[in-house]
């Protein structure tokens, strides 16, 4: 396996792992603290630094099964890199759902971090736009987490541009800490936003990037090309809005002539896709998922295939999808 490589969050000083560990999904829903303790073991043997979590995975749980996980590995502070994600809330009400008031923020960043059992974390998103608070009050509130130790820094998840752009340009008005990271969803079937949409942010507003399901919720695993196999993502309680993607006969016959590209790199389809995520140089971490640590060691062993591709393989692979979305 490739030694883990690590790029800085945009801008920021903050170095990751090109490639991390999350826990949407898996923690909660699939693992509780013995398999979730055995995967994040595997992800950090690897290289793995940056671990992702938000207060809504498992309605709280995720992060209790994270924050008891670490303390198992006795793992010290500075060694790692982890996040959590604010917006849909816990509990309901006004002002504690669906929202990103300084209310909900501010009371929301207690919880979470009982719940994971530290005192700050690293990262800290704003889980989605929210059309009913002022962008500037978000970005107060923001700020003051950060200078109050709670997070060293902050970004969004999913916002557009323009949203993005506000937030920076209120925070430099009035010197705030600026947002530094977004969290897009990134495959070779969903592009837009990381390819085109941000396009001038970059080099703009330095903004980086940790993107989410690199291999389309299991769709570029190959598994759903003849149906959804039993105990598979789609397969999960409350899962059932993926069925109808991951059963796309257009979408499926893709995969297969996709996996036919990395059967010739001798490598495997999820390997390829998460490698051809973290080919795109504005991409700071790839966020990879596994229910178990056969598929993390898979998973992170993507690395040894950046190398195989080449601008050749690279427009073959595009040829294949089209430019997406």
């Amino acid at each position: 396996m490739a030694e883990m490589s690590y790029r800085r969050l945009g801008r920021a000083g903050l170095q990751v792992s090109v490639l991390s560990f999350g826990s949407w999904v898996s923690f909660g829903g699939q693992l509780g603290v013995d398999q979730a303790t055995e995967c994040l073991a595997a992800a950090r043997a690897a290289g793995v630094n940056f671990f992702d979590n938000a207060e809504s995975y498992a309605g709280g749980e995720s992060e209790r099964i994270m924050g008891k996980a670490i303390a198992e590995l006795g793992w010290s502070r500075e060694s790692y890199v982890l996040s959590t994600k604010f917006f849909w809330g816990l509990t309901k009400g006004p002002n504690m759902q669906n929202t990103l008031n300084r209310k909900y923020l501010l009371h929301a960043i207690d919880g979470s971090l009982e719940r994971l059992g530290l005192d700050f974390v690293d990262l800290l998103f704003c889980h989605r736009p929210d059309p009913d608070t002022p962008v500037e009050e978000t970005v107060w509130a923001m700020h003051d987490i950060v200078g109050s130790g709670k997070a060293r820094y902050w970004g969004t998840s999913e916002w557009s541009a323009d949203e993005i752009r506000s937030a920076w340009e209120i925070a430099e008005r009035h010197h705030l800490r600026k947002p530094v990271v977004e969290q897009p969803q990134y495959n070779l079937f969903h592009r837009d936003k990381v390819e085109r949409e941000y396009a001038r942010l970059y080099e703009d507003v330095g903004i980086g990037l940790t993107t989410w399901s690199p291999l389309a919720s299991g769709l570029l695993t190959g598994k759903y090309v003849d149906g959804i196999p039993e105990g598979s993502r789609a397969a999960l309680p409350g899962y059932e809005w993926l069925k109808q993607t991951l059963t796309d006969p257009q979408r499926n016959q893709q995969v297969r002539r996709l996996a036919a590209v990395a059967d010739r790199l001798g490598c495997s389809l999820a390997q390829l896709a998460i490698a051809w995520c973290a080919a795109n140089a504005h991409v700071s971490t790839v966020i990879t998922g596994a229910s178990n640590v056969r598929q993390v060691n898979e998973n992170l062993a993507a690395p040894d295939v950046l190398a195989l591709l080449t601008p050749e393989v690279l427009r073959e692979i595009d040829a294949i999808t089209g430019p997406g979305d």
